[in-house]
C-alpha cells in the first residue's frame, strides 16, 4: 500500500521552519500528488527531513531529478576536483553557514543530501540551517531600508570560502584570481513570495547581517538517526553547515548530496550564462 503524505501531519522541527515526514518510502511512495505535496512541504518550511527513506544511489538521483536539472561533479574535476563517488551527479559535504553552488554562474536551488553511513550518536555529525527568510523579516526597518534601496551585490567565491575554513591548507591561495559568482543579497524567494538573504560565511562586509542570521532563533540542527535518512532543502531560502565534533577524528561519515540547478528568474544572479564550474586547483 502506497502512504500519503498529509499535510495535516508534518512535524513541524520549529515554528515555520523545518519539517519532519516518517512513515514515507521515498522510493516506491513518491507518486505524483506526494511530489506535488512534498515541493509544497520544501517550500513552505525550507527544509524537510524524511527519516528511513528507502533510497539507494540510483532511486536518489531518480527523486532529485523530479525536482528539476541535476548538477554533476565532471566540471568540477576538470577544474581539479577527484570524484570518490560512482554517480556524477552526487557530491560530499562545509562546515562554515553556506549556500551550495553561489560560486557558479548558476546558483543551485534544492540540495537533496543522504546518509549512508554515520558516526555514532554523541560525537557530531548534524547539519545545521539558517532561516534567511524570517531572519530578513526581523531585520530593523534601518538595516531592511538600506539593503532594499542599495540592492547589494555579494561576490561568492568558493576557494575564500575553502581558505576560511581551512586556512593553513590554503595560505598561498589568492581568491580573488579566480572567478566568483555575483548574486544580490536581497532578493524575494520566488515560490513563497516572500523577501530572503541570499548571504553566507565567505561573505565580506555583512558581518553585522550574517550575525544576525545566524542567530540560534533562526537555526534548527537536524540529527541523522540512521542510514537512509534524507534531508531536501531549498538553497535559495536557506544557509547550512555541518555541525562538528569528535567524530571527524574517529569515524567515517559518508554523506551524498544531488544538488538540482535553480530554475527562477535570477538563477543566474549578474553572471555570464556559462556551464563553467568553479573546482580546487
Amino acid at each position: 500500500m502506497i502512504a500519503t503524505i498529509d499535510l495535516s501531519k508534518i512535524t513541524e522541527i520549529s515554528p515555520g521552519f523545518g519539517a519532519e515526514i516518517c512513515g514515507f518510502n521515498a522510493t516506491t511512495d513518491m507518486t505524483e500528488e506526494n511530489f506535488r505535496r512534498l515541493q509544497e512541504v520544501v517550500t513552505m518550511y525550507g527544509v524537510v527531513v524524511i527519516r528511513d527513506s528507502k533510497l539507494s544511489d540510483e532511486s536518489h538521483i531518480r527523486l532529485a531529478r523530479m525536482f528539476g536539472e541535476l548538477d554533476d561533479v565532471k566540471p568540477y574535476i576538470s577544474a581539479g576536483r577527484k570524484n570518490r563517488l560512482e554517480y556524477d551527479e552526487l557530491f560530499d559535504g562545509n562546515s562554515l553557514f553556506h549556500v551550495d553552488s553561489s560560486f557558479n554562474p548558476r546558483r543551485a536551488a534544492y540540495s537533496l543530501l543522504l546518509a549512508h553511513e554515520l558516526p555514532p550518536e554523541g560525537t557530531g555529525g548534524k547539519t545545521a540551517f539558517a532561516d534567511t527568510r524570517t531572519s530578513f523579516d526581523d531585520l530593523d526597518e534601518e538595516t531592511k531600508q538600506d539593503l532594499l534601496a542599495n540592492d547589494y551585490v555579494a561576490a561568492h567565491s568558493m576557494l575564500h570560502s575553502r581558505k576560511l575554513a581551512a586556512p593553513e591548507y590554503f595560505a598561498d591561495l589568492d581568491p580573488c584570481q579566480f572567478p566568483m559568482g555575483r548574486h544580490k543579497i536581497v532578493q524575494r524567494h520566488e515560490k513563497s513570495g516572500r523577501m530572503n538573504l541570499y548571504i553566507a560565511a565567505h561573505i565580506h562586509h555583512i558581518e553585522k547581517i550574517f550575525k544576525h542570521a545566524t542567530q540560534p532563533k533562526y537555526v534548527i540542527e537536524v540529527e541523522w538517526k540512521q542510514p537512509g535518512d534524507l534531508v531536501i532543502w531549498d538553497n535559495t531560502c536557506t544557509m547550512h553547515r555541518v555541525v562538528s565534533g569528535p567524530y571527524s577524528a574517529k569515524y567515517r561519515r559518508d554523506m551524498r548530496r544531488a544538488t538540482v540547478h535553480d530554475s527562477s528568474t535570477t538563477a543566474w544572479g549578474l553572471n555570464e550564462h556559462s556551464n563553467v564550474r568553479q573546482g580546487l586547483p
